[in-house]
Order: structure tokens, then C-alpha cells, then sequence
């Protein structure tokens, strides 16, 4: 009774421990891995001595193989199989040529710097060709990159993982049995990865097929029933080959994302729960094992082999698998720092280190220990500076410029060659034959299709565009198809022109702001567009007075007499929202209703080739009212005065 509690005891701390960690990690913004292993440690037994892993037996080894299942299927259900399909060559090469760059590069700088012998370095380097997609999903979480940089460092973490595991088990199968020619090396490493994915692709089909036609089952037994195929398919799959298992997993993961099942986003939260669970409660478990003083005994040698890891094979590998790829300069930099190692590495050799030790070879902690400070490295130096270097490098999704438009009336051509006009580019969406004509003639980008349709959106490039705007006449539908977008795409900018009583802004269920002002009157503005009852402003905020332009300027377009369209914010070119909180600096562009006729008829079809005239109104007091001020309006500006 004393030795289960013990064990009982062991877990709770663990899960405690964990989740705290995944607590203080969220509220610093920082990746996880850094709280969970410094946890870990402190509770281990060189510190504090609370946890005691090794008393759990041969059950941690069954609770890192479960744990890592559900993992890795995660990580396969999370794939953006359309993302993926953009940078497939280079995910390939980076599976393929790079999985060989970094195992001949960590081996070797793990013999000459760190002297290790050559089979042992060799053993390292496979355990550290992994980038862990426990690392990579917080991190880009937290550091909103651009979808192509994002897609490439997901789908290397989550299908580089079985690779690596399976390398990892090929290169100790070969130290243990020195007599095994390279063909048979090989033919092991096929064999593994040819059973994983048959067993993970058939199993994953079926359980799609299953859950679609099980209609007589609540979406909480059907998460349950995903969880148990999910265990039997890498049992399954472990029994026809050992170490098969993981690329099962995946697969099946991958396989159930392609099946479209109705629960899937239930099932994403599902099993995302248990993944931070298992993340939380592996990492407290495998820290607390690690001996600090192997950690130390390595010598600054394998510090500088670790380095060379991150500074010298990373990004040779980037540059060979990403050649003749679209990526620039920028995103190849940001993919040669940021290659943090996870709970496959850590899992896997402190697996390796028991094996070697039973064996009696010598190097099973030292390597463990190596591969610790791989982790501890990669995570600390490249996860904690990543955004920093994404924001130096400019490739934050909140960089990205352009916009997608939805409606192709008056006002959301003349906010399309607005955008045009400052240098950005444009793409506009809608079903009215007749308005894709007019932006046509106006050399607007146009799809005639619903912007519900996501294929649509996905051609019209929305994964790199900063910005998606509905301004369709109908506010209803505007918040809707934004929703929509904002669920399938998450672009950095989402606005919508709704009425202000919409049921869903009211709940407080979207993530949509309002685009240009409150209760905006599209089809009135239209009609001055078309009219040529308009004239297109600018001017800075700045001082002296900011206070004062600021106040007038409110007052001009609750008069109904400007609109604003776009503000340039520290040099980003946004769309004007509703809840506007301008700042000194800011440059304003925005339309001036102005009721004399025809003043520019050609930008509404009459020359539509032509430039927009920008009238250039620096100071904005000096536009006139055509309407009396509101009384609420005057008391703001006399209290700026």
C-alpha cells in the first residue's frame, strides 16, 4: 500500500507541477518547455528532491510511449494540409536532406568537440534531428509568423518526429549489433516507417468512415473513441515492428484532418487538452531524472558542439532543403534559428541511456545528459528570442500587408485603389456580375464567388495578406462571412461594417472589429462615391494641438462629413476601425463628403485608370462643417481647447 501511494504521489506532484509550469509560462508569454524544465529540475533530486521518477519502474517507459502517441497524433490532426501543399518541397527536403545534414553534422561535432566516440556522437545526432512539435506549436502561438514560415515549422516538427525516433532506434540497433551491413541498416529504417504509415493510413481512414456513419454517438464518447483507436493503432503497429508506432500515429492523424469529420474542431480541443497534459506531466518527469552533475561533467567542448548544432548545421540545412523555394531571405533566417528540440528527444534517450547502461556500454548518461542541454539550449536561446528575431526580421503575421476586400460596390473599390495607390496589394471577392465588371475596368484583382467559399479565399491569397475586410451593403452578412475567416484562416486584421446591435457582437463571440465607424451608412456613401460627391483627404496628427484636430476631427465624422479609410500606424497601413484610439503621428486617409455634383465623376467610372486625387489637408481644423455640431461634439472640442 505504501509503495502505490508513493507512485500516486509521484504523478500528482508531477501534474501539479506541470500545469503550474504551463500556468506561469502563459501568463509571461514565454514557451512552456522553459517553466516545465525548470520545475522539473528544482523538484528533482539534485534540488529539492521531491520527485523521484525511477521509483515509477518500467511505468515511465509505458506512460512516455502512450503519452507520446497522443503527441504526435495531435500534432498530425493540427496540419493545414492546404498550408502544407505550399511549401511541400521544402517540408520534403527538410524530412529528407535535412534529417541527413544534421545527423553527419551533430555527429560530427559531437566527436570532435565534444570527444565522444564515433558511434555514440553518431547516437546523439539522431536523437537531435528532431524539432519537437511540443516546442514548435506554444512558440508559434505566441509568435505570430507569416502562414508559409508557420506551415513549414509545423509540418517539420510533427512528421520529423517518427523520423527521427525511428533513425534513433535504426543507429542503437547497429552500436548493439556490430555485424549489420548497411543494406540491412536501411531496410530497417524502410520497413518501420512503410508499417507506420500503412497501419497509421488505413486505421485513420476507418476511423473517419466510423464517426461520420456513428451518428447514434454523443461527441464526448466519440473523443473517447478517437482516444482508444489512437492507442490501438500504435500498439497495433508497434507489435508488427518495433518503434513503427510513432509514423502511425501521425498518419492517422493526418488521415483523419483529410476525412472532414463534423466534431473535428471538438475533437482538436479534446485532445489538445491531453496533449498539454502529457507534455506537462513528461518534461516535470524526465527533468527531475536528469543528473545535474552529468550536465556539467560534459565540458565546455559539448556547449560549443551544441552551438555548432544551432549556428552552423541548422542553417545549412536550411539553405539546401530551401534552395529553389519561394521563401526570401527574412523567412530563411527566422527557419535557421528557431529549431527547438522536444519530448522525443528527451523521451527517447533517456530511454537510450537504460539501454546502453543494461548493455554495459558506456556513454547512456552522458549522452542523456547531452541531449538535455540540446534542449535546454535551443529552447532558452532560440524559443525565448524568437519573437524578438521575428519582429527584427519583419515576418510577424502583423506585418503582412495587403487586404482581401469583400463587395465590390463604390466604397470597397475606392478602399481597393486606395490601397493600391500606397503601394499595397489588393484582391477583391464578390457574386454581383455587374460590380466585378466595374472593379475590373478599375484593374482591381476580382474573384466573382461567395467568400464563404474557403478554396476562393485561399486563391485569393488570404494567408498572406494582412488584412480581410467585408463591406458588403448588408452588415449581417459582413460579420458573418468575417467570422468565417477569422475561423479558418486567422488573418492578423479581421474587420467587419456591421450594425452595432449585431447578436454576436453583443454576446461578445467574435474576434471581428468594426470596421471604419459605427452604424456606418454604406449605401449612402456609395452613393456620393458614384456622384463624385467626394474628395479624398489626408493629413497627419501630430503636434502642436493633437488634442484639439483629434476632438474636430471626431466631430467631422459624427457630422456625417468624413470618413475615415485607412491610417498609417508607425509606417503599417491599417484599416480604420470603429474604436479608434489615434496617436500623434498618425497618418489619416479619409473621404470628405462634399455635396457639390460630379467633382470626380472619373473615379466612378468616368476615368477609372486615373490616380485618385489625394488632397493633402494637413491641418484638419480647416476642414468646414456642412452640418451644425452636435452638442456633444462642441463640448468635446471646447474642453480641448
Amino acid at each position: 500500500m505504501e509503495g502505490s501511494f508513493e507512485i500516486t504521489l509521484q504523478i500528482a506532484v508531477a501534474v501539479l507541477a506541470g500545469i503550474s509550469a504551463q500556468v506561469v509560462a502563459e501568463y509571461f508569454q514565454v514557451p512552456s518547455i522553459v517553466f516545465l524544465l525548470l520545475f522539473g529540475i528544482l523538484l528533482g533530486a539534485d534540488c529539492f528532491s521531491v520527485l523521484h521518477p525511477h521509483e515509477l519502474g518500467v511505468g515511465l517507459e509505458v506512460l512516455v510511449a502512450l503519452s507520446v502517441a497522443i503527441i504526435l497524433f495531435e500534432g498530425g490532426l493540427n496540419l493545414e494540409l492546404r498550408d502544407l501543399g505550399k511549401v511541400s518541397g521544402s517540408l520534403r527536403n527538410l524530412v529528407t536532406v535535412g534529417t541527413l545534414i544534421t545527423l553527419v553534422g551533430g555527429g560530427m561535432a559531437a566527436h570532435w568537440l565534444a570527444e565522444f566516440p564515433w558511434s555514440i556522437a553518431f547516437l546523439y545526432a539522431s536523437l537531435v534531428v528532431v524539432t519537437g512539435p511540443t516546442v514548435i506549436g506554444p512558440l508559434l502561438k505566441q509568435v505570430r509568423v507569416d502562414r508559409q514560415v508557420a506551415a513549414l515549422l509545423e509540418g517539420e516538427g510533427v512528421l520529423i518526429d517518427p523520423v527521427g525516433a525511428i533513425l534513433a532506434v535504426v543507429v542503437l540497433n547497429t552500436i548493439l549489433s556490430t555485424s549489420a551491413a548497411p543494406l540491412e541498416i536501411m531496410s530497417g529504417l524502410v520497413l518501420r516507417l512503410g508499417v507506420g504509415a500503412i497501419v497509421g493510413g488505413v486505421g485513420g481512414w476507418l476511423l473517419g468512415l466510423l464517426l461520420k456513419k456513428a451518428n447514434n454517438l454523443s461527441e464526448e464518447l466519440k473523443n473517447l473513441v478517437v482516444l482508444a483507436a489512437v492507442w490501438g493503432l500504435f500498439v497495433f503497429s508497434q507489435s508488427l515492428r518495433s518503434e513503427s508506432g510513432l509514423m502511425a500515429t501521425v498518419i492517422a492523424g493526418i488521415m483523419l484532418k483529410a476525412s472532414a469529420i463534423p466534431e473535428e474542431r471538438l475533437l482538436k480541443r479534446f485532445k489538445g487538452q491531453l496533449t498539454v497534459l502529457c507534455v506537462s506531466v513528461l518534461f516535470i518527469l524526465l527533468a527531475a531524472d536528469l543528473s545535474i552533475d552529468s550536465v556539467f561533467a560534459l565540458g565546455w567542448g559539448s556547449v560549443l558542439a551544441v552551438f555548432v548544432l544551432m549556428v552552423v548545421v541548422r542553417p545549412i540545412s536550411i539553405a539546401v532543403c530551401t534552395w529553389n523555394s519561394t521563401l526570401n531571405w527574412r523567412q530563411k533566417i527566422f527557419l535557421a534559428w528557431v529549431a527547438p528540440k522536444g519530448i522525443v528527444s528527451a523521451s527517447v534517450a533517456s530511454l537510450f541511456a537504460i539501454l546502453l547502461t543494461e548493455k554495459g556500454i558506456n556513454g547512456g548518461d552522458a549522452i542523456k545528459a547531452l541531449v538535455f542541454l540540446t534542449i535546454l539550449m535551443t529552447v532558452f536561446f532560440q524559443g525565448l528570442t524568437a519573437r524578438w528575431v521575428a519582429g527584427w526580421l519583419q515576418i510577424t503575421s502583423s506585418d503582412a500587408k495587403g487586404a482581401v476586400i469583400i463587395g465590390c460596390n463604390a466604397l470597397g473599390r475606392f478602399v481597393g485603389r486606395l490601397f493600391q495607390q500606397l503601394g499595397e496589394s489588393v484582391v477583391m471577392i464578390d457574386t454581383d456580375p455587374e460590380a466585378c465588371k466595374k472593379a475590373e475596368a478599375e484593374r482591381l484583382p476580382v474573384f466573382q464567388s461567395s467568400a464563404l467559399d474557403t478554396e476562393v479565399l485561399a486563391e485569393a491569397g488570404i494567408e498572406s495578406m494582412g488584412t480581410f475586410l467585408a463591406l458588403t451593403n448588408n452588415g449581417e452578412v459582413n460579420l458573418v462571412l468575417a467570422q468565417r475567416a477569422v475561423e479558418e484562416f486567422e488573418p492578423p486584421r479581421v474587420l467587419a461594417a456591421f450594425p452595432s446591435n449585431s447578436s454576436l457582437e453583443s454576446n461578445g463571440k467574435t474576434k471581428v472589429n468594426q470596421a471604419l465607424i459605427p452604424q456606418l451608412q454604406i449605401k449612402t456613401w456609395n452613393n456620393y462615391i458614384d456622384d463624385g460627391q467626394i474628395k479624398l483627404g489626408w493629413t497627419v496628427l501630430k503636434e502642436p494641438d493633437f488634442s484639439f484636430k483629434l476632438a474636430h476631427l471626431r466631430a467631422l465624422i459624427r457630422a456625417g462629413e468624413v470618413l475615415p479609410l485607412l491610417v498609417r500606424h508607425r509606417g503599417s497601413l491599417q484599416v480604420a476601425v470603429a474604436a479608434e484610439d489615434w496617436q500623434i503621428g498618425d497618418e489619416i486617409y479619409y473621404l470628405i463628403h462634399d455635396p457639390r455634383p460630379k467633382l470626380l465623376k472619373r473615379l466612378s467610372g468616368g476615368n477609372q485608370s486615373s490616380r485618385l486625387l489625394l488632397e493633402k489637408l494637413p491641418e484638419v481644423e480647416e476642414i468646414p462643417l456642412a452640418a451644425p455640431i452636435s452638442q456633444e461634439s462642441s463640448e468635446v472640442i471646447e474642453e480641448a481647447i
